[in-house]
């Protein structure tokens, strides 16, 4: 056998594979989406949307949970995106090539496969108990933004170094000075990448539960936050806490509440291909 017709059959071998993999995971996704929407649909009403919690099923919402994670995703924007744009352009655009810049670059993409869990050890340690904030939005919140922040960093990086050297070459040629070419020239031009590195990393920030369990946020919360101090809940938390019930109207409630969740997962990437795509098309 040549090594010509090996490589074919190995290379027809792998797409098999790939293939095979893509559509059992496609069927198990369909199964699991199937199983909850039967499950939870029924129950979604303005008055489960409305309600605060409580212990009986037919009266429980997630209301407070809501609003707590959408507390969650505004304030973990407002922290994280600044600081991770401002060291991806940094590292990509300023900072020289060393062994130093190197390694820390592997540590970046490294911190982004740490576990969450990690993460909520270390929020619990600084925010909760050295700063004193409780299991208050803000610390829920600072602990997500560092659990996204490397993502941000590596998103904004690639989606940098994706824009053509010609380019700042060019605003070089016409006068323009570094940042003058970075703000007019890159970021316009990264910001389509950008975008999606930020939305896809919230959307990950809102699913997250073991975080915020180790924080110590409760998953009963008679009312809603009013302030980043306040303590709260977030649907990730009031789902693990239904689902631990015995009673089946909970479970219930817990496959409405993930629905929810769904909804605003699947409307985030949603968001985030529709302004890649955008910004792609009024590109140059």
């Amino acid at each position: 056998m040549s090594n010509m017709t090996r490589n074919r059959l190995l290379d027809g071998a792998f797409r098999a594979v790939g293939l095979l993999a893509t559509l059992l995971g496609l069927l198990l996704l369909a199964v699991f989406l199937l199983d909850i929407l039967r499950t939870g649909l029924s129950r979604l009403s303005w008055q489960f949307l409305s309600a605060l919690p409580s212990r009986f099923p037919e009266r429980a919402g997630i209301y407070t949970a809501l609003l707590g994670t959408v507390w969650i995703m505004v304030l973990t924007a407002l922290i994280a995106v600044p600081v991770g744009l401002a060291a991806g352009v940094y590292l990509e655009e300023y900072g020289r090539k060393s062994r130093w810049s190197a390694l820390l670059e592997i540590n970046i993409t490294n911190l982004a496969g740490v576990p969450s869990v990690i993460y909520g050890l270390l929020g619990l340690n600084i925010f909760v108990r050295f700063l004193r904030m409780g299991s208050s939005v803000l610390a829920a919140s600072c602990t997500l933004a560092l659990l996204i922040l490397p993502i941000l960093i590596v998103a904004t990086r690639e989606a940098i170094r994706a824009v053509p050297k010609t380019l700042r070459e060019a605003s070089f040629a016409l006068g323009a000075t570094r940042w003058q070419t970075i703000w007019y020239q890159v970021l316009p031009a990264s910001m389509g990448g950008i975008l999606t590195g930020i939305i896809l990393a919230l959307s990950r920030a809102v699913g997250e539960t073991a975080p915020l369990l180790v924080l110590g946020v409760l998953a009963y919360v008679p009312f809603a936050p009013k302030s980043p101090l306040d303590e709260f809940s977030a649907l990730p938390v009031q789902i693990f806490n239904w689902i631990s019930r015995p009673q089946q109207a909970f479970g219930i409630n817990a496959a409405a509440a993930i629905i929810v969740l769904l909804l605003i997962t699947f409307g985030l990437n949603g968001l985030a291909i529709f302004l890649r795509n955008r910004w792609r098309r009024h590109l140059p």
